[in-house]
């Protein structure tokens, strides 16, 4: 009996030994992927957010040299969602027929480009004009970049990948508020004003990424040059697997818009979204009215926006590790909501600015949680167009939100108009989400998704674009 015994033993120690080699070899593989990818991408989303909004911190200058009212201001910053929501589809069809490396290239140079085209605007129709370009040169980048990680990374780790990506939208705002102000002040130089170098020095760090992402990014991982042979089959496989498991049919877009749930979701994140662009494109306008100079403001506006980075990475955490959802999501949508209200009735500037900061935190804390619900809620046949569909409904929400603010400012003399417009959508966001979530499995705890940027299974994307969503706009787009 004992040698049969040690046969086992031999074998069990054979097993152990094989499977602590694939082991070691996923763990290569993704190792190696996080410090390809996530460094170079998360950059890639910081440079785009600050080209996206510091249009906002320019504003406190130039809306007055070249005859901007402030609901000109707000269409103009607003219409950039127009052109980036329209050209979604198309961006990703363009992606899947040149190839990531060129693609990605091509769209870092032409953000670029159209990000120093803000130097030489003249007037409002100039404005609109190349914001509607700067609109048009992301509109491939967030769901391009999600879309190749999708075929890059096993779902498993997914999560992990695309949590931490979030934070590129506060962060860029912490860094690029102080940023700007200091260009600012090269205000006469070459006989520009401060807000023209704003643009123009802002727009090389994405024109310096077009031939770094050149060079980083592969497009096959199987032909992979800084994968071994190993981990190129290791990753064959289990992309292979999670394909496997994806539904064998899918709604269309139209049938998925047939879906009372999807339109309530639709809704409720045109409350929570918007939230965000009235806040982020605003905020160093409301911040100058607290009487400071615009070097003073760039640093005072900064501060928000580190509260909300913190608050983001803690909240999410705090949801996976508690593994609860509901109040994750409703308290700090009512902080954002009760947040931006307070600020327009308290009267000494450091008690708007805590407002402000608690409305920041509300903000950037919710949209992470926010995005564990489509899974839990839509039927699998639908889920991929009903991403892309409360997405591209909510991210209107920019044009929206920013014009009515800047409208109100016209109509009122200040801000408190424009931010109870943006809460008041933010309050018909909890209104809904409280009907449809009640008494459902993810409302109980241990049934969400998880959220944070250690998340294995199930990821929140930046500006709520999903994998599953991308590759359904892509197919249809390659089908037409």
């Amino acid at each position: 009996m004992p040698f049969p015994l040690a046969k086992d033993d031999a074998t069990q120690q054979q097993n152990a030994k094989e499977d602590m080699t694939v082991e070691q070899i996923a763990n290569s593989t993704l190792r190696k992927l996080r410090l390809r990818f996530i460094p170079l991408f998360f950059t890639c989303f910081v440079v785009a957010w600050l080209d996206r909004v510091n249009v906002g911190f320019a504003a406190l200058t130039m809306s007055k040299e070249i005859g901007l009212s402030s609901a000109a201001f707000g269409f103009g910053a607003g219409v950039f969602f127009l052109s980036y929501v329209a050209l979604e589809i198309p961006a990703n069809a363009m992606l899947e027929r040149f190839g990531a490396r060129y693609w990605f290239a091509a769209l870092m140079f032409a953000l670029g480009i159209a990000s120093a085209a803000m130097m030489f605007v003249q007037d409002e129709t100039s404005f609109y004009v190349v914001r509607l370009l700067i609109g048009a040169a992301e509109a491939g980048l967030a769901p391009g970049i999600f879309f190749y990680l999708s075929r890059w990374v096993p779902a498993a780790s997914l999560g992990s990948m695309i949590g931490g990506f979030l934070l590129a939208m506060p962060v860029a705002s912490v860094i690029g508020s102080p940023i700007s102000g200091i260009i600012m002040q090269l205000h006469g130089v070459a006989g520009l004003s401060g807000w023209r170098w704003v643009f123009l020095v802002e727009a090389i760090p994405a024109l310096v990424l077009a031939p770094i992402t050149l060079r980083i990014v592969s497009n096959d991982p199987c032909k992979a040059p800084w994968l071994t042979p190993a981990e190129q089959d290791w990753l064959s496989r289990r992309l292979a697997s999670d394909a496997a498991h994806a539904p064998s049919h899918e709604m269309g877009t139209l049938q998925t818009l047939r879906l009372p749930i999807v339109l309530l979701l639709a809704l409720a994140y045109f409350g929570v979204v918007g939230l965000n662009y009235a806040y982020s494109i605003f905020l160093p306008q409301i911040v100058q009215h607290f009487g400071l100079s615009i070097l003073q403001t760039s640093f005072v506006a900064a501060v928000p926006f580190g509260v909300a980075a913190v608050g983001m990475a803690w909240w999410s955490h705090r949801s996976d590790r508690l593994d609860e959802r509901r109040f994750h999501l409703f308290l700090p949508l009512a902080l954002a909501v009760s947040g931006l209200v307070v600020s327009t009735i308290a009267e000494p500037p450091i008690l708007k600015l805590a407002s402000l900061c608690v409305a920041a935190f509300g903000i950037f804390a919710a949209i992470p949680i926010f995005w564990t619900l489509p899974r839990a809620m839509v039927p699998a046949s639908a889920l991929a167009a009903g991403i892309a569909a409360v997405n591209s409904i909510g991210s209107l929400s920019g044009f929206v939100d920013s014009y009515a603010v800047g409208i109100l400012k016209d109509l009122t003399g200040d801000f408190s108009g424009g931010l109870w417009f943006a809460a008041g959508f933010g309050a018909i966001s909890i209104i809904v989400l409280a009907g449809v979530t009640r008494d459902t499995a993810w409302a109980r705890k241990g049934g969400g998704l998880a959220v944070g940027p250690k998340a294995t299974g199930f990821s929140t994307q930046t500006s709520g674009i999903e994998m599953v969503a991308v590759e359904k706009k892509l197919s249809d787009a390659s089908k037409r």
